[in-house]
Parts: C-alpha cells; sequence; structure tokens
C-alpha cells in the first residue's frame, strides 16, 4: 500500500505500509541498534516519535512476549528499509507487522532510510506526517507543520503507571493507590533495599535489574508526592526514563527537592535530567538525539570507556550546575555531552544512558550494585 512521509522542512519520501491503511504524527527521530526493535517499540521514552532503524533489515527474527518493556507499544510508527514478514527464531510468537497492526501503529517500508537519517543528522529532529491516504506532499507538510512541538509538553502523563506496583513473576503486581498511606507495605523490608521508583515511563528491565541488585522496588505514579514518599520511609528513590522535554515537569522536580536531603537517589535519563534541574541546573533539547546501542562514554572516575544504550534528546547544561556540589562522573566522547553526574553530600547521582541495556551493551551494570552500596551505606 503506497505511503508518504512529509517532514515539516518540506522534504518528502515516498514509501508503503506494511500494516495496512493508515496515518501517524510525531517526531522522528533514528535508532542504530541493529538488534532489539521490539524493546525499541515498548519503550515508554519513545512516546510521541516516530522510529527510524538504520539497520536495513527489520522483523527477521518476529516477536516475544517476553521482550516488552512495558504493557504496550509507544512510538507513533515504525520507519524500517525492508520489513522481513517471515521470521526465523525459536523464541518467535509472531510477526512484526501483525504486533503493530494489533496496536494500531502504522508501519512503513521501501523508503530510503540513509538518507533519512542523514538529513534528520544535518537538520535535526523534527516533526512529521505519514499517510496512506493523503498522498499531496503540500498537504501532508502542512500538516505536519501543525504538530505540538514535543519542547514544552508534559508526556509523562501518558505513560506512567495509574497504580503502584510491585514485581512479581516478572510483571507488575499492582496494589491499591491506599496502601501507600501505610508504610507496612513493604514486603521484604530488612531483607532486600526497599526502593521508591516514580515512574516517568519506566522500563521492565530497570525494576529486574534493580531487584537483581537486592532491592524491592515499589513503583508508583509520577505525580507521587514527597510525603506520601517520606511516609513509607524506603532506603532509596529511583528517578526512571520516560518521554520528553524534563522542563514542563515542575511538579515532579520540586518532589525530586524535597526527598534529596532524606533519601539515596539514584536516576537514569530523564531521571537525570531531573534530578540536574533539581540541583539547580537547566537542559538542552539536543540536535538529533542520541538513540543506539553504540555510544561511548567515559568513565572519569576510573578512566575506562564503557559501549553504552541510550535513547534521549535532551540533555542537562553542565555549564549550568553549581560544580562545588555537584560534579561530572561520566562524558560522551563523541561530543563530550554530559553522560553522568554524582553529589557525594546528598547521596545522589545519575547517568544519561541506560545500563539497563536492553538492547544494549552490559558494561554499565555495575550501577545497580553502586546504588545498593550507597543505600547500605547509608543505613550504617
Amino acid at each position: 500500500m503506497k505511503a508518504l512521509l512529509a517532514l515539516e522542512d518540506g522534504r518528502t519520501f515516498s514509501c508503503t505500509s506494511f500494516t495496512g491503511p493508515g496515518e501517524a504524527q510525531g517526531e522522528v527521530v533514528f535508532n542504530t541498534s541493529m538488534t532489539g526493535y521490539q524493546e525499541i517499540l515498548t519503550d515508554p521514552s519513545y512516546y510521541g516519535q516516530m522510529v527510524t532503524m538504520t539497520y536495513p533489515l527489520i522483523g527477521n527474527y518476529g516477536v516475544c512476549p517476553e521482550d516488552v518493556e512495558s504493557d504496550r507499544i509507544h512510538v507513533a510508527a515504525f520507519i524500517v528499509k525492508e520489513y522481513q514478514p517471515f521470521p526465523s527464531n525459536f523464541r518467535s510468537k509472531g510477526t512484526l507487522a501483525d504486533y503493530l497492526i494489533k496496536s494500531h501503529i502504522l508501519g512503513i517500508e521501501d523508503l530510503d532510510t540513509r538518507a533519512l537519517t542523514r538529513h534528520i543528522r544535518k537538520s535535526g529532529a523534527m516533526r512529521a506526517m505519514i499517510s496512506t491516504t493523503d498522498l499531496d506532499p503540500e498537504s501532508l507538510v502542512a500538516r505536519a507543520r501543525l504538530i505540538p512541538s514535543m519542547e514544552g509538553s508534559d508526556l509523562v502523563g501518558y505513560v506512567t503507571t495509574r497504580k503502584p506496583y510491585f514485581w512479581k513473576d516478572n510483571s507488575p503486581d499492582y496494589v491499591d493507590a491506599k496502601s501507600l498511606e501505610d508504610p507496612s507495605i513493604w514486603r521484604h523490608k530488612g531483607t532486600k533495599h526497599s526502593v521508591v521508583a516514580l515512574d516517568f515511563g519506566i522500563k521492565y528491565n530497570i525494576i529486574r535489574c534493580l531487584e537483581n541488585a537486592g532491592c524491592e522496588v515499589l513503583v508508583v505514579p509520577a505525580k507521587t508526592d514527597a510525603q506520601t514518599i517520606k511516609y513509607l520511609n524506603p532506603d532509596g528513590i529511583f528517578l526512571s526514563n520516560g518521554p520528553g522535554d524534563p522542563e514542563p515537569l515542575t511538579y515532579i522536580v520540586e518532589t525530586i527537592r524535597e526527598l534529596l536531603e532524606h533519601f539515596p537517589v539514584f536516576g537514569i535519563c530523564l531521571g537525570m535530567q531531573l534530578l540536574g534541574l533539581a540541583m539547580g541546573g537547566k537542559t538542552m533539547k539536543i540536535k538529533f538525539g542520541h538513540r543506539g546501542g553504540n555510544q561511548p562514554v567515559k568513565n572519569i572516575d576510573t578512566g575506562k570507556v564503557e559501549i553504552t544504550s541510550q535513547n534521549h534528546g535532551f540533555a542537562v547544561d553542565l555549564n549550568t550546575l553549581d560544580k562545588n556540589k555537584c560534579r561530572l562522573t561520566h562524558i560522551n566522547l563523541n561530543e563530550y555531552s554530559l553522560e553522568g553526574l554524582k553529589n557525594d553530600t546528598i547521596r545522589a547521582f545519575a547517568v544519561q544512558y541506560h545500563p539497563e541495556a536492553s538492547p544494549g551493551p552490559h558494561d554499565a551494570a555495575y550501577l545497580f550494585n553502586q546504588f545498593a552500596k550507597v543505600m547500605e551505606n547509608a543505613k550504617a
């Protein structure tokens, strides 16, 4: 089925849909990972974005229910060079096309994804429309320009959990919201580190990694206030990844500020940006973002280079942070942007990349054990 992709700057790409008729809108970005498309599709950080895969052949290993990072697909559309309709994988439970169709997500192929990626890399991530019905370039470009910008939009409210939950049998175990009024809610207090995870779009594998580090994780909605969390008296606070611009999330920043003096804090991706704002810094939009499983990051403390998995379009501006209160711990070796920060006084640290590594390398998995050690030392 013929389709058309139109960017807000006027450039268009003819393509075809492998999921049937439909339309989609959002910010077009690209991901350089060779595998892991199901994890990418279900990563809440991609909410409102249409993802282009730079690896040309997508769909060859099908889909598997065990590989999801949340309870649904979050991308607005999926863009590939060539879709593979016949998967070959003993774990596969279906095709990528059927998976997208079931969630009413548009998938397109037969376009030059290399040209699209180079255009975004040069001009920056931008708004776009895809349609199988409106094939008029001028009309579709005009519609793309009407899409609300990601900057200034609060997207966390679309992806955060509505009810708190623990992790049980590899899936969320929901509890009643009134349970947050009872500090005895913890099931393994004393034998595991109790962690409240503020859900801005948390990935399931982050919860698994925290539990593997000896934590009992209670995931709570993004709007959970500081007083409720203080009443639960956890050993530590985790700030999750999530979509969009951190600056409109002032209600979350205020909550983090109130918690910093009381609990050890660990943040990932959007969690780091919000921690930076809570410590008085500012954030900025990156031209085309970092998305893929191959970003080199240097650990300043050890001197080692970690190959990291990343997915973010915003970053903390290092120059706006008070260097007497926090310090740089990791830096991106491609363009020397801030990848990690730490404040030893208030036992808070964060990284911009994804140490849970799904998909991606395992070089940064030590950070979860580091968080556990900080909590252990806080108890002593």
